[in-house]
């Protein structure tokens, strides 16, 4: 057989073809009360909002935290299933799961689930439902992302840090190999809906946990809401109704700001905003065992990246007392014992998370300080001994010594 070959130029000359291309993305962020409510139409027309006159095929998942709390979340979602059968058609009966970190920490889980999803017949135009905390979206979004390369996924926060922060972003994720989300995709929800009313049975200690991402989004992009949380700070730790509204809402509108307008939403270059604070909460997470929550654990980043601020002469004098007193205020405690955890070599094992933050951003180290309150600035490098001075700081400040 001869092949025919249609035009060879110099073999010296590469041929190049460039491909380009854009992609939209638009998902709706609802706010609602008593979603499955047969007389709330926000679910099914999230799910109708692009075929109304489909019939939509959905599995849903549930945390276990949340099952318990609302035992009869199962009946209702099957109640508002049937009341709407013409455009909502259930694949199965809801699953209850284990959620929190472990639900990120079990690779089993992740191919039992995605298996799961083989077997009932999920396709692409079908709905992964998600009903749970941060760590059991950033897990049933992994799912969701890597079957069939994408099944459409609606993201039910139940937590304060899953309504104002994690479930409104592109991200998804799974622990590996002692790093966090090591492993994991950017994928867009199809739609995120948040209902006031699973809030109501939290943890008090989970509810302010949360709120740590609002003083952290307020702190790198929004002054005026940093005074807005300081004059409510009571309010916030007494999880009044209309202060806490009033503050997811805010903390959703500014994460869905940056990562629509933030030049990066798929997180390309190694500018993070969005993680201030984060390289020591990350780190601390782990060598807690996430006896942490994470919201906690970013506190405590907070106020040792806001110190460190100060005493590079960033950040005037004073702005590292007010977002203490703030984070205080709150009820969160901005010290822990791991902080001082050696690893084997004598070295700090806090240290440590900025080694693997530089890992995760690619190679160069962009972490996010602050020019302001409200203006967060990315720099390159951190000096070791001002980092510990800080501990120090902050160490004194908690513990009196």
């Amino acid at each position: 057989m001869t092949v025919r070959v249609l035009h060879e130029g110099p073999r010296s000359e590469p041929t190049v073809y460039r491909q380009s291309f854009s992609v939209a993305y638009d998902y709706p962020v609802y706010f609602t009360e008593h979603l499955f409510d047969r007389r709330n139409p926000v679910f099914v027309e999230a799910l109708a909002r692009r075929e109304p006159g489909k019939r939509h095929r959905f599995v849903v998942f549930v945390e276990s935290h949340v099952a318990s709390s609302w035992p009869g979340l199962v009946h209702d979602i099957a109640a508002y299933a049937e009341h709407h059968g013409e455009t909502l058609q259930p694949i199965a009966p809801p699953e209850v799961l284990v959620g929190g970190e472990p639900v990120k920490n079990d690779p089993a889980l992740i191919t039992r689930l995605q298996h799961h999803l083989c077997e009932l017949g999920v396709d692409r135009h079908s709905y992964v439902v998600a009903i749970g905390g941060g760590a059991f979206l950033d897990a049933l979004g992994f799912v969701a992302a890597t079957t069939h390369r994408g099944i459409r996924h609606v993201r039910i926060p139940t937590t304060v840090l899953g309504q104002n922060d994690s479930g409104v972003g592109v991200k998804s994720g799974v622990n590996a190999f002692g790093i966090k989300n090591f492993v994991g995709a950017f994928a867009p929800p199809f739609a995120v809906l948040n209902d006031a009313a699973f809030l109501r049975t939290l943890h008090p200690r989970d509810r302010i946990a949360g709120v740590a991402e609002a003083v952290k989004v307020s702190l790198i992009r929004d002054g005026v809401f940093f005074t807005w949380l300081e004059d409510n700070a009571e309010a916030l730790r007494d999880s009044d109704p209309a202060a806490m509204s009033t503050m997811i809402r805010r903390c959703a509108e500014l994460h869905m700001r940056q990562i629509a307008h933030g030049g990066d939403p798929f997180e390309t270059g190694s500018a993070r905003p969005l993680d201030y604070g984060h390289w020591s909460a990350h780190k601390l997470e782990a060598l807690t065992h996430h006896e942490l929550r994470h919201g906690e654990a970013v506190a405590i980043g907070l106020a040792l990246d806001t110190r460190y601020s100060v005493q590079v002469g960033m950040l005037p004098e004073g702005g590292d007392d007010r977002v203490y007193r703030l984070l205080k205020t709150l009820g969160f405690f901005l010290w822990h014992p791991a902080m001082e955890s050696r690893t084997p070599s004598g070295d700090w094992a806090l240290l440590r998370g900025l080694e693997e933050f530089r890992e995760h951003l690619g190679g160069e180290l962009t972490i996010t300080l602050l020019r302001g309150l409200g203006q967060g600035e990315e720099v390159h490098h951190m000096d070791t001994d001002e980092i510990l001075h800080a501990m120090a700081w902050l160490r004194r400040r908690e513990m009196g010594r």
